[in-house]
């Protein structure tokens, strides 16, 4: 017997599409349905990026926001000349300029492309439209911004808090797809350590 015809939705969650990252993101705080997802696609702009290309500057003031369907975006600042990694953004992340939605402050660190990427890419303007057209999409985005903020306190205090083997050992369980997409400099920055250290740290975890 046959089945029932393959929706669009179904479809686009089958081949992983970038439509698809962008609604699995929104479905972890409401349960869309097809006709709202489709909305959701038709609002929004996605680009394509190069490896190398810079998001964002340092001084920069950004009138954009991002989220990640494919691709890794690497955060830095720049220290005595030195760049000092912050954070990896990856397939599923919202990238928000200035640690927060559209602040019209100049930027304190950088925004790269550590690969090719697909980015959806929104404005001030945009997120006003939509909004006004389906204001029951705004507590959604309320809802996951707090979620953004409680994570990256959460990392913070783990960070803080934790030994660089138990920096890289969480790294491990939690995010290990940048083992193998991160330069080993940029990814010791990142856990705070040199690349000799965490060279160490590599071999002492794998002698056990």
């Amino acid at each position: 017997m046959n089945g029932a015809p393959e929706t669009a939705w179904a479809k686009t969650s089958r081949q992983r599409s970038p439509e698809f990252e962008v609604i699995r993101y929104v479905s972890k705080f409401m349960q869309l349905s097809e006709a709202e997802a489709k909305i959701i696609l038709e609002n929004i702009n996605f680009r394509a990026y190069k490896k190398g290309d810079i998001l964002l500057r340092e001084g920069q003031i950004s009138n954009l926001c991002y989220f990640n369907v494919k691709g890794c975006v690497r955060q830095y600042y720049l220290m005595d000349g030195e760049e000092k990694t912050t954070n990896f953004y990856t397939e599923g992340q919202p990238i928000s300029p200035n640690e927060g939605t559209f602040k019209k402050k100049p930027s304190k660190f950088y925004l790269s492309c550590l690969e090719d990427c697909i980015l959806s890419v929104g404005t001030p303007e945009d997120e006003v439209r939509f909004f006004q057209k389906f204001p029951q999409f705004e507590t959604v985005c309320r809802i996951a911004v707090e979620d953004e903020l409680g994570k990256s306190q959460h990392d913070f205090a783990a960070f803080m808090l934790s030994s660089p083997e138990e920096r890289y050992l969480n790294l491990i369980n939690t995010r290990p797809e940048l083992i193998d997409r991160v330069p080993q400099y940029q990814l010791a920055s990142y856990l705070g350590v040199t690349p000799e250290s965490l060279s160490r740290i590599r071999k002492r975890i794998m002698g056990r």
